[in-house]
């Protein structure tokens, strides 16, 4: 006897599309209701941070200069670290892609991932081949992140010298090695063990099975051993430039936060000042809002207060510092957007 369907009833193939669209939309919102939550346990940080709005006049044009100017550099850095692990890439594309990237970055939660999948496909626009494009990104990445993980080295001569290294600032130093260890043996690994390399891609197999969507194992192998004989073959003789430019990625940011602090008047121990920046950055590197907006104004706050640096010249100096380093790339990287688009076209990649 047939079964009476209620009028009502969708069809049954439209059953999974609407499932699919609920889980599409709960992955849209959660990473913006997270992102709401963080905001709103920093509040008092961030309204703190621009409260110091209007004592931004105090801030001489010179000391501007020097942190535009640091902060620029850091920029370039980036960008000549990105040229060399897409095995020396034309200039103008590496530019205007990681300069979009980095503007969507810090407009959307998550932005890390958002950014790379748009600088991706900026790069395929220009003619890249995505399997390049994917190795160079990830390997980019990994070194800044490495970089960001092991600038507490450099105030370690302090420590041997007996300088007293307050005891917050302590325990970011030993995160921060920490996770530089587990990187340097994770990177090296897979550079040079064949069987890791295996095991990554069964991990990466497993993983696109538990989210539905099906991978060739045997062909992720030989892809990820392809990607990294490429990768080794093109770093290879670069690698020192690579490890400098990731270096001074993250130096030059810190030198323009320095700038700041002295410019009003903040005289926090080069050392010490170097720990705070570290632990707020690591902090920053969690994709819980848009480009570590919020956290990152809390934690250098917090951190500079351990440092010693009065609250009032902490929230000014942080808010100078973020002016250069996270709202003035964004009018940036939509010029650079816009001229990629139009050298490039906006055909499909």
């Amino acid at each position: 006897m047939a079964v009476r369907r209620d009028a009502r009833d969708p069809p049954r193939e439209a059953r999974p599309r609407r499932r699919s669209a609920r889980r599409v939309l709960v992955r849209r919102l959660l990473p913006l209701l997270v992102a709401a939550l963080v905001l709103y346990g920093v509040a008092p940080a961030v309204l703190e941070v621009f409260g110091a709005y209007d004592r931004l006049k105090d801030v001489d044009a010179w000391w501007w200069v020097a942190v535009l100017v640091t902060s620029a550099a850091g920029i370039g850095c980036m960008c000549a670290l990105q040229r060399l692990a897409l095995n020396r890439a034309p200039w103008p594309a590496v530019l205007s892609s990681e300069l979009a990237g980095a503007a969507f970055s810090k407009v959307v939660p998550g932005g890390s991932a958002a950014a790379s999948a748009l600088q991706a496909r900026m790069l395929a626009q220009a003619g890249f081949a995505p399997a390049a494009i994917g190795t160079g990104l990830t390997a980019g990445a990994l070194l800044l992140l490495g970089a960001l993980a092991g600038l507490p080295l450099l105030a370690l001569p302090a420590l041997l010298f007996g300088k007293r290294i307050p005891g917050g600032l302590l325990e970011v130093a030993a995160v921060g090695l920490a996770v530089f260890a587990i990187l340097c043996a994770v990177g090296t690994a897979l550079l040079v063990n064949h069987r890791v390399v295996l095991v990554f891609a069964r991990v990466i197999a497993l993983a696109g099975r538990a989210l539905r969507r099906e991978s060739d194992e045997r062909r992720l192998r030989e892809r990820l051993l392809e990607e990294r004989t490429r990768l080794r073959r093109s770093l290879g003789r670069s690698w020192p430039q690579a490890v400098a430019s990731a270096s001074g990625r993250w130096i030059f940011d810190f030198l323009c936060l320095y700038a700041a602090l002295l410019a009003v008047d903040a005289r926090p121990p080069l050392y010490v000042a170097l720990l705070a920046y570290s632990g707020a950055q690591l902090l920053g590197q969690i994709p819980l809002t848009p480009g570590g907006l919020g956290i990152v104004e809390a934690g250098l706050t917090g951190t500079l207060a351990l440092a010693g640096v009065p609250a009032a010249p902490a929230a000014l100096a942080t808010l100078t510092y973020r002016l250069a380093s996270y709202w003035l790339p964004l009018p940036a990287g939509l010029a650079a957007w816009l001229w990629h688009r139009r050298r490039y076209g906006p055909r499909s990649a």
